[in-house]
Order: structure tokens, then C-alpha cells, then sequence
């Protein structure tokens, strides 16, 4: 029922990509997503360094026999490790490469003589757009109702994706807002190949942070998260804790990203995600974390997904 384009380039059962998570999106998490009909990635940021990233990768084809990626960032990263990360990948034939902001056309060349197929991830329709005329396969639009950078625009998914299917001839993966059937389904009638979801999957069993994190994340109320970074003419949605209320502070006595930099990432990040200081830092968050009601296995929360999205569908067909 739910083959469509992106099934077919990715050879995956359903059109369900699991978002990389700085800190989260480990090979364990990333095979459980793909063993459960999706595509995993595995977020190549949280990799301290390349021999890092190569470990991943060969726990993850040890844990899974299905299709599964890497998440390049091209942002707020030391460039000789994202060269590093190219090389891994084309090194380790990893069959699968998503990019994530800026512009990817410097390394496309490299990525597709060495056959892999690339993804791009970005916030806006033009950089969609430009993204597809220098040979990207597949491109992934972050709508407003997503975590973390979601770019300047604050467009929803439901203006985005019939824009850019309307404008781009590769396949659209609609990213924000998605936690169960009702917005997959919705995401499809849009125009979208899939969708990529990322806070739903923080509240699963192989996601390795700590179960006070998750905990919190079910406590989450859809209005519970805050955008940070905005005065730097950035927009980063995080959970609403001490730690983002501190930045807004900041911003507004016009702090530079270089004073906003202690709350953000690093230390504090890995202390709200592992040791269950959930005010220590900021963390990105969406605002389909107050739809999220219990911490069930990725296997579940797809099936879930799949269940419900039939449903509708036949219900729909039916009338």
C-alpha cells in the first residue's frame, strides 16, 4: 500500500526514514529502524572521530541486512572531519549518504563516482531546488513543525511539500511533525515519496539515552518547545527547559553565538541526554513530543505508524 519512490531508491518496505540525532542516532538505533521496514541513519556528528564513524558503520551491517545510511552534517562542523566522514563512507561502501544543510555540491562528485546514492537535507524550496540541479536523488524538507534547525522561512510542511513536489522532479521526504499514521498519511497526500521522523524515535527502547530523558519527553506538552538562536538570524527549536529560557536571556541583551555556545551541545547536551539533568542544556525538540504518550520499541512505534496509516487509508476508500 505505501510503495512509493522512495521505497524503490532506497529498497525499504516502507517510506519511513529515522532522523539522525546528534548524540542518539548510533548504529543501534539506526538497525532497528531499518530492521522495522524503514531506513536507519546513522548521524555521522556523533562519531568522535572517522575510526569512530567506521565502527558504526560495521556494528550497524552486523545488526541489520537491510538498507541503511549515514547523516553528513556540512554545518557548525570542523570541515577536515567532514572530509574524513566522505572518505569513511566511500571507503566502508556504505550504499547511502544523506547531507544536511549548506550546499552539497563539493562532495557530490566524490559520492557518486563511488555509487552511492545521496540524500540532502534542508529547510526551504530554493535550496531544494538548487540541491536537485546539482544531483542530489532524493531531498528532505524541514517544515516548521520539526526539531532542531529548521531554517527562517517558518513554512509548514503542508505549504512546503506541494511547492517542491510541484518544482522538483526527485523525490520529496516531508520532515517535522511526524510521530504517527495520521501525519504519515498526510505527508503522502501531499505529494511527499516519505517521511523522516526524529523526536518520536527519542522515546524508544533502542534509543540509547537515559530513561530519566524519556521519560521527560513523555511528560512534554505540544507547547512546550521554544525557538533559540533567532537574533543570530538562526532558528533552532529545542525543549523549553532552564538552560533555553538562559539563552533567550541572552539573545535578548544581544549575546553572540560564542556566549550562547556553553548551553548549547557539547558537556550539557550529553548531560541532559544521559544523565538525566534535563535543565542542563538545550536540546532539540518537537513540538509531536506532546503526542508521544509511551517508550515502546522502534519495531512498535513503525508498526504503529503502518497500522494506523491503513486504516485511514481503507477508511478513506471506503467512503
Amino acid at each position: 500500500m505505501f510503495q512509493t519512490r522512495l521505497t524503490e531508491l532506497l529498497g525499504v518496505e516502507y517510506p519511513i526514514i529515522g532522523g539522525a540525532m546528534a548524540y542518539l542516532s548510533t548504529a543501534k538505533l539506526a538497525a532497528a529502524v531499518s530492521n522495522a521496514g524503514g531506513f536507519g541513519l546513522i548521524a555521522a556528528v556523533t562519531c568522535e572521530s572517522k575510526d569512530d564513524l567506521r565502527e558504526q558503520i560495521r556494528t550497524c551491517r552486523q545488526l541489520t541486512d537491510k538498507p541503511f545510511g549515514v547523516n553528513i552534517a556540512l554545518i557548525t562542523r570542523d570541515p577536515n572531519r567532514i572530509v574524513e566522514d566522505m572518505e569513511v563512507v566511500v571507503e566502508e561502501k556504505v550504499k547511502f549518504v544523506e547531507t544536511a544543510a549548506l550546499n552539497p555540491t563539493s562532495y557530490i562528485e566524490q559520492l557518486k563516482e563511488a555509487g552511492i546514492t545521496v540524500l540532502h537535507k534542508c529547510a526551504t524550496v530554493r535550496h531544494a531546488k538548487s540541491a536537485e540541479r546539482a544531483g542530489i536523488d532524493a531531498v528532505t524538507l524541514v517544515g516548521y513543525e520539526a526539531a532542531g534547525h529548521t531554517g527562517l522561512d517558518d513554512l509548514p510542511l503542508s505549504i512546503m511539500v506541494p511547492q517542491a513536489v510541484d518544482s522538483l522532479k526527485i523525490p520529496v521526504i516531508a520532515a517535522g511533525g511526524v510521530g504517527d499514521g495520521r501525519a504519515f498519511v498526510s505527508a503522502l497526500a501531499l505529494g511527499a515519496s516519505g517521511v523522516q521522523i526524529g523526536t518520536r524515535l527519542m522515546a524508544s527502547h533502542e534509543c540509547p539515552a537515559s530513561d530519566a530523558f524519556k521519560d521527560w519527553l513523555v511528560q512534554t506538552q505540544t507547547t512546550d518547545t521554544v525557538y533559540i538562536e533567532r537574533s543570530l538570524n538562526r532558528a533552532y527549536r529545542v525543549r523549553r527547559n532552564e538552560a533555553a529560557e538562559k539563552v533567550l536571556e541572552l539573545e535578548k541583551k544581544g549575546a553572540s553565538m560564542l556566549e550562547l555556545l556553553p548551553y548549547i551541545g557539547g558537556e550539557r547536551l550529553r548531560a541532559v541526554l544521559f544523565e538525566g539533568d534535563v535543565e542542563a542544556g538545550v536540546v532539540a525538540c518537537g513540538p509531536v513530543a506532546g503526542l508521544v504518550e509511551d517508550v515502546v520499541s522502534v519495531k512498535e512505534i513503525i508498526d504503529r505508524i503502518i497500522s494506523q496509516a491503513r486504516d485511514i487509508v481503507e477508511r478513506l476508500h471506503s467512503t
